[in-house]
C-alpha cells in the first residue's frame, strides 16, 4: 500500500511539479497577490518595494550556501575522504539497505550540524549510486530527509538563539526577559521522543516505499564516476611560479590560522558550530587533503559547476522573503493560527502555522523573527512553556522543508538531479513527521 501511495505522489509530482526556477517564480506571484490583499503593508509599492530589498538581502546567505558547497564537496574529493565515502557506500547489499544507510547517516549528521549534513548526505548518496542499482529519487528523497533533524539537532537556530542572551533573534528574552536553557528545549523530553521515533521509524518507512523494478530510474553511473573522476594535472609551470603552486607550506598556513582561532575561541568559550565556522572547517581540511595549493584550486573549480541553480533561484526566494515579512503578511498568518489556540492547543497551531509560513520563507529560523514576536506573548499569557512553543516552530520548519525545494537546492545540485520525483518520495517524510512532530505537541506539551 505505501508503494502504492508513494507512486501516485511521484506520478503526481512528476506531471504538475513545475522546474525549480518556475516553482520560485510561481510563488513570488503567488505570495505578491497574498501580500496584496492580506497584508497590513500591501500597497503595491510596499510590495515592490519589499520584493527588490529581499532580492539583495539574501545575498550573504547565498555566497554562504555556494561556499558550504564548493567547500564541502573539494573536501570529498581528496583521497581519505573519497576512500572513506567508498567504503561506506560499499556495505549495504541490497538497494533498501542501501537507502536505509543513507537516511540514518544523514539523520545523524544533520543532528550535529544542518550544512554538514546536507553536503554528506549527498555525497555519501552519490557514492552509494555508483555502486548499486537503484531508484536515484529514492535515494537522494531519504538523504535529504535526513534533514528534518537540523530543528530538534544541535545547530537548531531557534533553539540556540533563544538560550543566547542578548541575541538578535532571541525573542522570548525581548518579550519576557526570560532566556530559554538548551535543558528546555533540545534536551526537553518532547524533542527526544519525536527525535527517537523519526531515527527508528523513517529509514524502515523508506525501505517499503521504493519503485518496483519496472518503475526505477536508477542514476547514470558512468556520469557520477566521470563527474568524480580525477582531474588530469596541469602541466608544471616552470620556474618560480610553478613553485608557489605546489608549495604544500602556504596551505599549512591557512590550516594553521583556522586551527589557532578555533583554538583560541574553544579556550574563551566562545566557540559556535555555526555555518561560517562550518565553511573554514571544509576550507582548512580540503587545503590539508590536497596538501598543494594547485590542487585545491582545480578541486574548488571542479565543484564550482553544481552551484548554478542555486545562484538562479536564491534571489527569488530572498523576494519572497522580503514580501512576506516586511509587508506584515507572515504576521498575519501566525496571528490567525494564534487566535484559534487555547493553553494545549498552542504548540500544535504553532506548529501548523510555521509550516505554512514556511512555505513561504524557508529559512534557517530567521521566520523565527517573524513570528515568534506573536506566539512568545501567547505562550505568556496562556502558561503554556516557551520552550515548547519555540520548538514548534522549529518543527514546522523542518516539516516544511520535505515538500519546499529550498534546502534540497544544494542536494540535488551536487547529485545532478532533478527535484520533481525526488520530492514525490519526500511527501512521504513530510507525512510522517508531521504526525510524530504534531502528535508529539499534542501530547507530550
Amino acid at each position: 500500500m505505501l508503494r502504492r501511495v508513494t507512486g501516485f505522489f511521484v506520478y503526481l509530482f512528476e506531471r504538475v511539479l513545475p522546474d525549480p526556477f518556475v516553482f520560485a517564480i510561481l510563488l513570488s506571484l503567488i505570495t505578491a497577490a497574498l501580500a496584496l490583499g492580506l497584508a497590513p503593508h500591501g500597497s503595491p509599492p510596499e510590495v515592490l518595494t519589499a520584493w527588490y530589498n529581499g532580492l539583495f538581502q539574501i545575498f550573504p546567505f547565498a555566497f554562504q550556501m555556494v561556499m558550504v558547497l564548493v567547500t564541502g564537496y573539494a573536501l570529498s574529493t581528496s583521497r581519505p575522504v573519497a576512500r572513506l565515502l567508498a567504503s561506506l557506500a560499499a556495505l549495504p547489499r541490497s538497494a533498501p539497505q542501501a537507502v536505509a544507510l543513507a537516511m540514518v547517516i544523514s539523520m545523524a549528521a544533520n543532528l550535529l550540524n544542518w550544512g554538514f549534513g546536507l553536503v554528506v548526505s549527498a555525497l555519501l548518496a552519490r557514492e552509494i549510486a555508483k555502486r548499486h542499482r537503484l531508484d536515484f529519487a529514492w535515494l537522494m528523497a531519504a538523504a535529504y530527509s535526513g534533514f528534518l533533524m537540523f530543528p530538534p539537532g544541535l545547530s537548531s537556530s531557534i533553539a540556540l538563539a533563544e538560550a543566547t542572551p542578548g541575541s538578535v533573534l532571541n525573542i522570548t528574552q525581548k518579550v519576557t526577559g526570560e532566556v530559554i536553557p538548551l535543558s528546555q528545549t533540545l534536551l526537553a523530553w518532547y524533542n527526544i521522543v519525536p527525535t527517537v521515533i523519526l531515527f527508528a521509524i523513517l529509514p524502515l518507512i523508506f525501505t517499503w516505499v521504493g519503485p518496483s523494478e519496472a518503475d526505477t530510474v536508477p542514476a547514470d553511473q558512468a556520469r557520477l564516476a566521470a563527474e568524480d573522476a580525477a582531474r588530469p594535472a596541469r602541466a608544471q609551470v616552470p620556474g618560480f611560479a610553478g613553485f608557489m603552486d605546489r608549495a604544500w607550506i602556504l596551505n599549512l598556513a591557512i590550516v594553521a590560522g583556522a586551527a589557532l582561532y578555533f583554538g583560541r575561541a574553544i579556550w574563551a568559550g566562545s566557540f559556535h558550530l555555526d555555518i561560517n565556522a562550518l565553511i573554514l572547517i571544509f576550507l582548512a581540511l580540503g587545503l590539508l587533503l590536497h596538501w598543494r595549493p594547485i590542487a585545491y584550486a582545480d578541486a574548488i573549480q571542479s565543484a564550482a559547476r553544481v552551484t548554478g541553480s542555486l545562484l538562479l533561484q536564491y534571489p527569488l526566494y530572498g523576494g519572497i522573503m522580503g514580501m512576506m515579512t516586511a509587508t506584515g503578511l507572515a504576521g498575519v498568518i501566525a496571528k490567525g493560527f494564534i487566535a484559534v489556540s487555547s493553553q494545549h492547543s498552542l504548540p500544535f497551531w504553532g506548529f501548523v502555522s510555521s509550516i505554512v509560513i514556511s512555505l513561504f520563507v524557508p529559512s534557517g529560523g530567521g521566520h523565527w523573527a517573524v513570528q515568534g514576536p506573536f506566539i512568545v506573548p501567547a505562550a505568556a499569557a496562556l502558561h503554556v512553556s516557551q520552550g515548547a512553543a519555540a520548538m514548534s516552530v522549529a518543527y514546522g520548519e523542518g516539516v516544511a522543508n520535505m515538500i519546499q525545494p529550498f534546502w534540497a537546492l544544494p542536494l540535488l545540485a551536487i547529485a545532478g538531479i532533478g527535484m520533481r520525483r525526488v520530492m514525490g518520495f519526500s511527501v512521504i517524510s513530510f507525512f510522517v513527521s508531521l504526525v510524530v512532530f504534531g502528535g508529539t505537541l499534542l501530547l507530550l506539551v
